[in-house]
């Protein structure tokens, strides 16, 4: 996959939403219009926020909000978005707990009418996507990868090769097999890896290199800790494993809990990550998980609320940036992407405090 250009700011999109409608579609009404939002889950703190932030963000622009979880179980969010049509939603935003399992409350909203944006995770297998909302998720995976060649002393902080030579032991893990993300975020992330470890620099002792081999089902963090106790307990009796490729924060801290229920700390093995949850960001600070990535999901909601105004007003969103590089096996879909920011140590601070993600009090 080809990164997309840059990213146009989100203030622009703020500034030009309200443009003129393409030649010959008349506008519709859209205030006051019922939006339905479901959220795959109420467990990760990314998707509490997530909701919040598109509710307050669509109420701002004069819409009604029916927001609802489903707790990672499928047939609950099925339900979720067939309520939402019967009830008179005008507009769905779905972030999918299975991107492939929906198709059929897709086409209940195609025959209403509904426009729909997936949000962060694409839905596929149908062609009743509109629009798509993200991050530059291949990006996501590169970042998370030079991250952990730069805790393992292979890269310097400006990407220029260091002194170390290895070789290091480490383990991949990936996400979800039913996110569609866990695919860009793998692959960004071997893109990067793939020369140290086709040069032995970099050694996967287990043997689990490839995607299948290496999922989290629902990035759940118990079943990363489960998965790395037993590498750990198979292929690392004689010797430590070095670093740790993690896509997610929920499973950084399972692979974390893994390590030290194996005896490791206070120096910990490199873990990466993703979300910039609390909890990893504490963990960073306090020297166990080394790095994460942050998307800032105030923006992602923002530009979702956005073209979600726009479309509810018969307007094509004006900002679309990236419309070649999101397949979802039917269609290509429309996508927005933002940019992510890779966090450690030495930069939390500036990037998670000073933007106001989070507060001194809140890290402490």
């Amino acid at each position: 996959m080809r990164l997309s250009r840059s990213v146009v700011p989100v203030v622009a999109l703020l500034v030009t939403a309200c443009g003129a409608p393409a030649a010959g579609q008349q506008v519709k009404p859209a205030e006051g219009a019922l939006v339905g939002v479901t959220m795959p889950t109420t467990s990760s703190e990314r998707w509490i926020h997530d909701g919040e932030n598109i509710k307050r963000d669509l109420e701002r622009l004069g819409h009604r909000v029916d927001l609802r979880y489903a707790e990672n179980d499928v047939p609950s969010q099925v339900k979720q978005i067939e309520s939402q049509i019967a009830d008179g939603a005008k507009l769905l935003i779905i972030a999918s707990v299975d991107g492939s399992a929906l198709t059929q409350p897709l086409q209940r909203a195609a025959d209403a009418r509904v426009p729909v944006i997936a949000y962060d995770r694409l839905l596929r297998d149908s062609p009743y996507v509109d629009f798509y909302a993200t991050f530059e998720n291949f990006r996501v995976g590169v970042y998370q990868a030079e991250s952990l060649l730069a805790g393992l002393g292979l890269r310097a902080a400006d990407g220029r090769p260091s002194s170390a030579k290895g070789p290091f032991n480490v383990e991949l893990f990936a996400g979800s097999p039913d996110d569609n993300n866990a695919t860009f975020f793998f692959n960004g992330a071997m893109s990067v890896l793939k020369p140290y470890l086709d040069s032995g620099t970099l050694v996967v002792r287990s043997g689990q290199t490839d995607f299948q081999s290496v999922t989290t089902p629902r990035w759940d963090g118990e079943t990363a800790r489960k998965r790395m106790e037993d590498i750990l307990a198979t292929t690392y009796r004689r010797t430590k494993v070095n670093g740790v490729l993690s896509p997610y924060d929920g499973i950084s801290l399972g692979i974390l809990a893994a390590l030290k229920n194996n005896g490791y700390g206070p120096v910990f093995p490199i873990v990466t990550g993703q979300d910039a949850e609390l909890a990893s960001v504490k963990s960073i600070i306090a020297d166990e998980q080394y790095s994460t990535i942050y998307k800032d999901t105030r923006e992602l909601a923002t530009v979702t609320a956005m073209m979600a105004d726009a479309a509810l007003k018969g307007r094509t969103p004006p900002q679309l940036n990236n419309l070649n590089d999101y397949d979802n096996g039917v269609k290509v879909v429309p996508a927005f992407l933002l940019n992510p920011v890779s966090v450690n140590k030495a930069n939390y601070h500036k990037v998670l405090v000073e933007s106001g993600y989070y507060t001194d009090d809140q890290l402490r």
